[in-house]
């Protein structure tokens, strides 16, 4: 059974203390926290004090994805301010080992995130190192967009790989989840769903995020 991430991207801003108190009593396990630039991405979203409130409050895994450049400079700040699992992007870090050896010796779970367009097999050599892969399926900085379906394939070859060199790596797909494609992304090999608007724009996100949870056994 996959584990589920609503994104909190597509949550009430005005009423984010409803949406996080929402996700504890689900069927939820993380809590997906996408942090943007304006460079790296072409959008901001929020940074480390709405991410120091959400952590006085969240009662699960804090799941911090930095679409951001120069990551490394802020590894000890998105600990400080609560986070479990950091990713930072394969394509933002030149030293991508150094990257992920920080994220750990500080007391995080480290993860890989990667744009559609970039071959899995540029993480093969780090996925000892690596706790999860954030599969980007969808191009970074917006909700709402639509599944790249060759994003199949690449869970097929990355999950192969795992299985080759016997790590736990756990395969994340974010972007473009809906209750029509999970069972398949998750059938392919994923782990992990991230869901934001297949969660968010429904009457009773509760209830969407225990049939994503049915969907993906």
């Amino acid at each position: 059974m996959a584990l589920i991430a609503p994104s909190l991207l597509s949550a009430d801003f005005l009423h984010l203390s409803r949406d996080i108190q929402m996700i504890n009593n689900s069927e939820a396990d993380w809590f997906h926290l996408d942090v943007m630039d304006g460079r790296f991405v072409p959008n901001i979203s929020f940074g480390l004090p709405v991410i120091a409130a959400i952590k006085r409050e969240a009662k699960k895994t804090l799941d911090v994805h930095l679409m951001i450049e120069e990551p490394g400079k802020y590894a000890q700040d998105f600990k400080n301010a609560g986070a479990d699992i950091l990713s930072v992007h394969l394509e933002a870090c030149p030293h991508l080992h150094r990257n992920l050896q920080q994220i750990k010796g500080l007391g995080m779970k480290a993860g890989i995130a990667i744009n559609p367009h970039t071959p899995v097999h540029l993480l093969f050599d780090v996925l000892h190192d690596t706790d999860v892969v954030c599969m980007m399926s969808v191009n970074p900085g917006f909700g709402g967009q639509k599944f790249i379906q060759q994003t199949i394939e690449k869970i097929v070859v990355l999950k192969k790989e795992i299985a080759r060199r016997g790590v736990s790596t756990l395969i994340e797909i974010d972007g473009g989840v809906t209750f029509e494609n999970a069972k398949e992304i998750v059938e392919a090999g994923a782990d992990v769903l991230v869901a934001g608007n297949t969660v968010f724009s429904t009457a009773n996100p509760a209830t969407a995020i225990s049939n994503l949870k049915s969907i993906s056994k």
